[in-house]
């Protein structure tokens, strides 16, 4: 089930929004990180970013066969074997990864869809413990050039709730200085 107002614009106009190394990097996704899995891969920028940076292996995932080619072509290009990327509706299905299987999930640009909570709960599901979750997306502002409408488009505020009501601890807002459309949060697992 495709996520309310999830269509993508061209990949060169999308691309110019973010600085996919800088934000990974920000939200604590870093070389000491093995497995990442990715919500909503898009074209596949974060996921060619991340996977240069981790030691384990990035689970790209999406609904749109076009986004899992796009993100395939990309990775190809860079000559990267650590991912793997798969078509499917992880908000019916759940993303199919063992339980405590991942150290990072990547929640980027998808929290407007329609049970944020749940997503967060199987994010967690997936993290080991102490395990970190990142998220960005477009700032509480009308005048962003892109990005969901302003009715369903989530403040800082109740990003910081779904992120507690989900059980996850070490909550930290960045208002991501190298993005200036988006914000972004980190969040731990615990380790209890």
């Amino acid at each position: 089930m495709k996520g309310r107002q999830s269509g993508m614009p061209d990949e060169e106009y999308w691309n110019s929004f973010f600085a996919p190394r800088c934000i990974l990097s920000k939200l604590g996704c870093d070389e000491r990180c093995g497995d990442v899995v990715e919500f909503g891969c898009g074209y596949g920028m974060f996921t060619e970013a991340a996977a240069k940076i981790v030691s384990g292996t990035v689970y790209a995932l999406d609904i749109e066969q076009e986004m899992i080619e796009a993100t395939c072509e990309k990775i190809r290009q860079a000559g990267l074997a650590n991912v793997v990327t798969e078509l499917r509706d992880f908000v019916a299905e759940s993303c199919g990864r063992p339980d405590q299987s991942a150290c990072y999930v990547m929640l980027f640009n998808i929290l407007h869809i329609e049970e944020p909570v749940a997503l967060l709960r199987e994010a967690k599901r997936v993290l080991k413990p102490g395990g970190k979750v990142g998220m960005i997306h477009w700032n509480d502002d009308s005048s962003t050039p892109r990005g969901p409408s302003m009715e369903i488009r989530p403040r800082p505020e109740q990003v910081r709730e779904w992120l507690d009501e989900a059980g996850f601890q070490n909550i930290r807002y960045d208002p991501l200085d190298c993005c200036p459309y988006h914000y972004g949060f980190v969040a731990t697992k615990s380790t209890s």
